[in-house]
């Protein structure tokens, strides 16, 4: 698990694409506004929601293994309980990095990813360590 800033600061600078699992496109949601402020610092971002075509203007998809590009840090925007099987997808797909938002915890989800050679980051905000280590603007 990776908790101490220089992992996380290595980490952001060095991720280009997010997948943002569950991220909401209802801008009264935090994953809203959280994906927007990803977007403006930079970062190609990726919405996956079933349930929206797009989010902020991208295209959605379904779920990971949709998604046709490589992915560095699959951002996870969803209940605890949900997060296994985002968790088996991401290593699916190659991704080298699982962020799980504040609030999401799923320990045995977190040594299934670690084992496959993922870096975990638990229960932390992406856009508050960001700002924090790097400095982005809000707007």
């Amino acid at each position: 698990m990776i908790t101490d800033d220089e992992s996380l600061k290595n980490i952001l600078i060095n991720t280009k694409v997010v997948a943002s699992v569950g991220v909401s496109s209802n801008e009264d949601k935090p994953s809203y506004w959280i994906f927007n402020y990803l977007m403006n610092n930079g970062y190609e971002m990726i919405p996956v929601n079933p349930t929206s075509l797009e989010v902020q203007g991208v295209k959605s998809f379904p779920d990971l293994n949709s998604i046709t590009q490589k992915v560095d840090v699959v951002q996870v925007f969803r209940k605890p309980e949900d997060v296994p099987p985002v968790v088996e997808s991401a290593i699916q797909i190659g991704a080298k990095v699982v962020w799980m938002q504040v609030g999401v915890i799923n320990h045995p989800a977190a040594k299934r990813a670690e084992a496959a050679g993922l870096k975990v980051i638990m229960d932390k905000c992406m856009r508050d360590t960001h700002r924090r280590l790097l400095g982005g603007t809000l707007a």
